[in-house]
C-alpha cells in the first residue's frame, strides 16, 4: 500500500506540478505586489480615486460595495497587463523562430530536407 502511494508521488507529472504550484504561488506574490504597490499608487498621480468607500444601501439597509468591485476590476486589469508586458511579450521577443529544415517538392508535394537538388520521391530537379 505505502509503495503504491510512494511510486504515485515520486512520477515526475506530480513533481513537476507540485514545483509549478509554489513557483506560481510566489509569482503570483510578486506580481500582486507590483501591481497594490506600483502600479496602483500610479493611479493616484492620475486622479482615479480610490473606490472602497463607494457603497450603496439598499431600502431594506443591505450594503451593496460596488466600490471595492471596481477596484477589483482595476487590480485584475492592471494584473493582466503587468503579466502580458512584463511575461508575456519579453518571453516572445527572447524566443527564436525555429528555421526550416525542410522543403516540399514543386512536383510531388513531398517533404525533403532544404538542402537538396533532387527530390527522391519523383527525381525532379529542384530550383536552386
Amino acid at each position: 500500500m505505502l509503495k503504491g502511494f510512494r511510486d504515485f508521488i515520486m512520477r515526475g507529472n506530480v513533481v513537476d506540478l507540485a514545483v509549478a504550484f509554489v513557483i506560481g504561488g510566489a509569482f503570483a506574490l510578486v506580481v500582486t505586489s507590483f501591481v497594490s504597490d506600483i502600479l496602483m499608487p500610479l493611479l493616484g498621480l492620475l486622479n482615479i480615486p480610490d473606490f472602497t468607500e463607494w457603497v450603496w444601501t439598499t431600502p431594506g439597509g443591505a450594503e451593496i460595495r460596488y466600490g471595492s468591485f471596481l477596484n477589483a476590476v482595476i487590480a485584475f486589469i492592471l494584473v493582466a497587463a503587468a503579466i502580458y508586458f512584463f511575461v508575456i511579450k519579453p518571453m516572445e521577443r527572447m524566443r527564436k523562430p525555429e528555421e526550416p529544415t525542410t522543403k516540399t517538392c514543386p512536383e510531388c508535394a513531398s517533404e525533403i530536407p532544404l538542402a537538396a537538388t533532387r527530390c527522391p520521391m519523383c527525381t525532379s530537379q529542384l530550383p536552386a
